[in-house]
């Protein structure tokens, strides 16, 4: 489970001293600055996080699942995010995480 818009406001208005009400601005304004960017095309870049761009897509022919018949798939731009070299090593350096289960409680021997 990741954290939620209201958790991220919680932690905000708890780091910052503030209240929730005022943390909630912040958090909205931050993230309507930044869709607002990126409706205009702009990259974003923040530093040691990471870079939002906008990636133009070709259209292209795709198909329906149910039916299987050819469907067009119009031109459209996608935002795209690439992490930055600090936030990959903190991420990849933190192994409170486990990648893979090794619980393997169904094959003791008690």
């Amino acid at each position: 489970m990741g954290m939620t818009k209201s958790e991220l406001i919680e932690a905000i208005a708890a780091r910052g001293e503030l209240t929730k009400a005022r943390a909630e601005q912040v958090v909205n304004c931050v993230f309507d600055a930044m869709t607002e960017a990126l409706q205009r095309g702009e990259g974003i870049e923040i530093r040691g996080f990471g870079s939002f761009t906008v990636r133009p897509y070709k259209p292209y022919a795709g198909r329906n699942p149910r039916t299987g018949q050819p469907v067009p798939v119009p031109a459209k731009r996608l935002p795209f995010f690439k992490v930055g070299k600090e936030l990959k090593e903190l991420v990849n350096n933190s192994r409170h995480i486990a990648l893979v289960d090794d619980d393997d409680d169904d094959n003791h021997d008690d």
